[in-house]
Parts: structure tokens; sequence; C-alpha cells
């Protein structure tokens, strides 16, 4: 059996990345979930807890990571975030590895990862698909999000690569700025293509 492809999927807040993992998850395509994972390594339980809670004391209980606790501790100090990053991300890369390994075979897998090109992520990809709509719409939709506020949309935008470079930057780009029906069209005739150019092996 030979590797898949592999696409990663990628937009910026309020794109509509959510709604498409799930398009590619109901066309049977295997999507693994870069924040997912992360939420089970430091939930209940969680592998990585002792770890966190050795370089950030008081961080951790028996429901995982306490967010807020975290965030205080590592939010406007790059160095405290490294460190973080340098218990995380090791371990997401095995759980990456462990559903390749298990989905080997597939014509296509699709890593979900919102920071993809911001992290760096994109090295061993075969494609990016990037998820995008006018900034209007992506405004509309952040700005209904329950606790959002202008200012908080605009300081995590500062922090994301501009839409316009991701676009610039994917191998595919799937507008979600159209009715769903249409989105989901984009979505069936891309996963179509590459399976027919990648049959299951």
């Amino acid at each position: 059996m030979s590797r898949p492809y592999v696409v990663g999927l990628t937009g910026s807040i309020g794109m509509g990345k959510s709604a498409v993992a799930l398009m590619l998850r109901e066309l049977g395509v295997p999507v693994f979930d870069a924040d997912a994972a992360v939420h089970h390594l430091q939930g209940p339980g969680g592998e990585l807890l002792p770890a966190i809670e050795a370089a950030f004391p008081g961080t951790t209980g028996p429901q995982g990571v306490k967010r807020q606790e975290l965030g205080a501790q590592v939010f406007g100090d790059p160095e405290a975030l490294k460190r973080l990053e340098a218990i995380v991300h090791p371990a997401v890369a095995r759980m990456r590895e462990a559903f390749m390994i298990e989905h080997m075979g597939e014509p296509l897998v699709v890593f979900d990862i919102p920071l993809l090109f911001e992290k760096g992520h994109g090295k061993d990809l075969d494609a990016v698909m990037v998820v995008s709509a006018p900034a209007s719409v992506q405004r509309e939709r952040v700005l209904a999000r329950p606790g959002m506020t202008a200012e908080k949309f605009a300081h995590i935008l500062s922090l994301q690569v501009p839409d316009a470079e991701k676009r610039a930057r994917a191998t595919h780009v799937i507008d979600t700025g159209v009715t769903l029906a249409e989105t989901e069209a984009q979505v069936a005739a891309l996963v179509a293509a590459i399976r027919e150019k990648n049959p299951r092996r």
C-alpha cells in the first residue's frame, strides 16, 4: 500500500473551514483535526498534562488544562509559548503519523490545520486547500459569535496570515461566500478529481 495524497486544509477565522471539513468527511475523506488532537492531549487524563504542569505549575487539574491559567502564563511571552509548543507539537505529530498509517491505501487524506501557514506546517503536504470568503462575509460571521467583539476580531486577524496571501499560496481555493450547495459542489468536484488521479491502492 502506498501513501495517500495529503492535502492541508486551512483558512482564516470565519471562513467556513469547519463546514468544509464536515463536507469532506461526508464524502468519505479521512480528516485529521489538529485542534481536536490538542484538546484530546490536554483534556481529562491527557498524556501531556504532567509535562504541561511541570513547565507551567498550576495550569492543570482533573478536567485537564485550565485554559485561562495557561493562557495567562503564555500570552505575550514568546519564550513561554515556545516551551508549550515544544511539548504539544511533537505529540500532535505522533498522532498525525498514526492517522496516516491507519489510512494507508486511501487515495486522499486531509489534515485540518488552522495555523498551517502561520506555524510552517506545510512541508509534508502534497497540496493546500484554503477556505475563503469575502471580508464582509467573514466579518459578519465572526461578529455573530457569542462573546466576540470587533477588537477581539481585529486582534485575531493580526495574528493570522492575510487571506489574500493564503489564497496566493494555495493549491486549491474553496469559496464559501456562496450558497452552501455551491460550496458543497466545489468540494465534491475537487475530491472527485483527486480520487481520479490517485485511485485507492
